[in-house]
């Protein structure tokens, strides 16, 4: 096993991730669903400003976990690890990024809308909505795919844990369950953006996770010499 400096702050990488994405969510204080919608503009507009900040700390959150990835990367993608962990590693950091970016869009247009809606008459809010749906409609499947390419990618990635045994097999083999369940629930129950959330959670607890691990245990590179 190797622990070191460079586990360690790959694993309070982790640990940072999680907990900018479950914080800003958790603290957040509304939510938006699939759609923006005009509902949302009001319950922004309470507290605008938290609002802002709360979003702020969740973006930074799959920023976050894309660094966690590229630090992984530096410590364990040598021979012949690097066949599944890079590729694997690789498509998380997408999806990831590509999460970051629809949820920029929501923050961006829920706060503001929140001044285009403000003093407004039901038909003129009604004909601001009805120029977001086409943009509503590329972010959800940004949404969609951001949560599909990860999945590939945890599918990948978790290959590479089990097959080397990189880290504990029980956290490798998480990784790849997760990584299916994220690809056959968007793929398979397309139009329940509900069943989409318990994932989210899900995936901040895998995050968290190989966070304590390389901080406890570190990485295990002893089969880098095996001739495959």
């Amino acid at each position: 096993m190797i622990k070191n400096f460079e586990t360690r702050l790959t694993g309070w990488f982790f640990i940072a991730a999680a907990a900018l994405l479950w914080v800003g969510w958790a603290l957040s204080p509304h939510h938006i669903g699939e759609y923006i919608k005009s509902e949302d503009f009001t319950e922004i507009g309470k507290d605008v400003w938290y609002w802002i900040w709360m979003f702020r700390i969740h973006i930074f959150g799959w920023v976050a976990l894309a660094v966690a990835l590229f630090a992984f990367l530096t410590v364990t993608a040598k021979r012949p690890f690097g066949v599944l962990l890079s590729p694997g590693a690789g498509m998380v950091i997408a999806g990831s990024l590509i999460l970051a970016i629809g949820s920029a869009y929501y923050y961006n247009f829920g706060a503001w809308g929140v001044g285009k809606t403000m003093g407004k008459s039901p038909e003129e809010i009604q004909e601001f909505m009805d120029g977001l749906l086409f943009t509503n409609q590329y972010v959800t499947c940004f949404f969609r795919f951001g949560r599909v390419f990860s999945g590939v990618g945890l599918v990948l990635l978790g290959s590479g844990l089990v097959k080397w045994s990189i880290v504990k097999s029980w956290l490798g083999w998480f990784t790849i369950v997760l990584g299916f369940a994220a690809m056959g629930i968007v793929m398979l129950i397309p139009e329940h953006w509900e069943i989409y959330k318990p994932l989210f959670h899900v995936k901040v607890i895998w995050a968290l996770a190989m966070g304590i691990m390389l901080l406890m245990n570190g990485v295990n590179l002893s089969k880098a010499s095996v001739s495959e």
